[in-house]
């Protein structure tokens, strides 16, 4: 009996294994050659600490992918407790709306916000008309991080709302009920109840954030973020082995924080069962 499971255990694992070694083990398999084969070998992987426009550049996506992270989950938290907890006219369509913007690629989000906050935006016209100065932020860390946090409450509001449907009324009445202020509420049975999706949601932000590319390539004329920096090593300069290593970098970085992200999620979810 067991060894006719073993051959089906195998053809169902196949499929699997072929689209992983398809495309993720092979492409970075490749990738990662590539990286070594330039003038400084595996010394090149050492760029994003000794070159110091890299160092700037990994620093300010590792920064920007962390506040729009946190700046989403306090947001999402928010508007998703309140979305689950009231029924008003226009709920679902509310709903709707602030889940839109995953139908935008980040080129078109870059462009909104360029919309807004650009040179001919809405945001400068106001500005000037009210104190005689235009201001512009589309084309700063300022504008990134509104192109970010734009695409990124959507992936989290919906994880929020999800979890937030399953909280249970009575462990927040019963607290009340008890003389709980409402804070105590919050942090001692709503938020370790969220726990497992805000970890999780949080860490799909920072690793979508932290690869952007459409928004920042629309954005990003006067600062350097990774995408950026890779683009620009790839095209501008034809250095194909810089690109190479600073994506390894990238991805690693991005498949670290999933991780642990994961590991958090996985131990406070049979922590609480």
């Amino acid at each position: 009996m067991q060894q006719a499971v073993i051959p089906k255990l195998i053809l169902m694992m196949l499929p699997m294994a072929i689209i992983f070694l398809a495309f993720f083990l092979v492409p970075m398999a490749q990738l990662a050659v590539v990286g070594a084969s330039g003038e400084q070998g595996l010394a090149a992987y050492a760029s994003i600490i000794n070159t110091p426009r890299h160092l700037q550049s990994m620093i300010a996506t590792v920064m920007l992918s962390a506040v729009v992270t946190l700046a989403a989950l306090v947001v999402a938290t928010i508007a998703g407790l309140f979305l689950v907890r009231n029924e008003f006219p226009g709920r679902q369509t509310l709903i709707a709306l602030l889940t839109f913007p995953l139908a935008f690629p980040g080129v078109v989000i870059g462009f909104l916000v360029i919309l807004i906050g650009g040179r001919q935006g809405l945001v400068g016209d106001i500005s000037k008309a009210l104190t005689g100065d235009k201001l512009v932020f589309a084309y700063s860390m300022v504008g990134l991080f509104v192109g970010y946090l734009y695409f990124s409450i959507p992936r989290v509001i919906l994880t929020i709302m999800a979890a937030a449907e399953k909280l249970d009324p009575a462990l927040e009445e019963a607290a009340r009920s008890l003389g709980a202020p409402t804070w105590r509420v919050v942090y001692d049975i709503i938020l370790p109840a969220l726990k497992p999706g805000l970890i999780a949601s949080g860490a799909i932000c920072f690793a979508t954030s932290m690869g952007a590319f459409g928004t920042a390539f629309t954005l990003a004329t006067k600062i350097d973020v990774l995408p950026m920096t890779i683009y620009t090593e790839f095209t501008l300069n034809a250095n194909i082995a810089g690109a190479a290593t600073l994506s390894i970098v990238l991805g690693v970085v991005t498949w670290l924080a999933l991780f642990i992200a994961r590991s958090l999620s996985g131990s406070t979810v049979a922590a609480s069962g």
